[in-house]
């Protein structure tokens, strides 16, 4: 089977998960191509991602791509972005906050998936539970560390919040991130597509 068929397979295989006892119907959402040349990796679906199947398709995702220095038809080129976050399915909220990524999925299917991602140049942890999966002990104490830190992860690894409008207070007390890191993330971005 040529790899384009085992990747086409296990995203089968993904999409048809259901490992998680979920409050709703599983929806796992996920969208890569072997020569996507950035990885996302988010959290997990929010409810409209959930309804809608398409990732980062809220405003959260709008922000993102303004981050990015991308539109909506360069984001949702599978040949530029891959979209593969902690948790495949929306976990369902509590007190109108999106509950975590549920702890089966990583484990479950990032080892086997992240092997077919060789064309990823840059790969952008959004959010706490990202970067500690994919940054290991290297990940500082803290999300606001972590992220302030985000030089010294190499030119292919930048860590990032969540572009939730619930982190807007967070964006006004770290007006570095503004200043020094969305302008390497622009550039990093474009690199990346060239």
């Amino acid at each position: 089977m040529a790899k384009s068929e085992k990747l086409d397979a296990l995203l089968a295989e993904i999409r048809a998960c259901r490992a998680c006892d979920l409050p709703h119907e599983p929806r796992p959402v996920v969208r890569v191509r072997a020569d996507a040349r950035i990885l996302i990796a988010g959290q997990a679906p929010g409810r409209l991602v959930h309804e809608t199947g398409l990732p980062w398709n809220d405003p959260s995702g709008d922000r993102l791509r303004d981050w990015m220095g991308l539109d909506r038809d360069a984001f949702y080129d599978e040949r530029n972005v891959a979209v593969a976050a902690m948790g495949f399915c929306f976990p369902g909220t509590v007190d109108g906050a999106d509950l975590p990524p549920r702890k089966a999925c990583a484990p479950l299917w990032r080892p086997r998936l992240l092997p077919f991602l060789a064309g990823v140049r840059l790969t952008l942890l959004v959010g706490g539970y990202a970067q500690k999966w994919h940054l290991g002990k290297t990940a500082k104490p803290t999300l606001t560390e972590t992220v302030r830190a985000w030089r010294t992860y190499g030119p292919g690894v930048i860590p990032l919040p969540h572009p939730s409008w619930r982190n807007s207070a967070w964006l006004r007390r770290n007006p570095w991130f503004e200043t020094d890191l969305l302008p390497a993330l622009r550039r990093s971005v474009s690199l990346s597509l060239s």
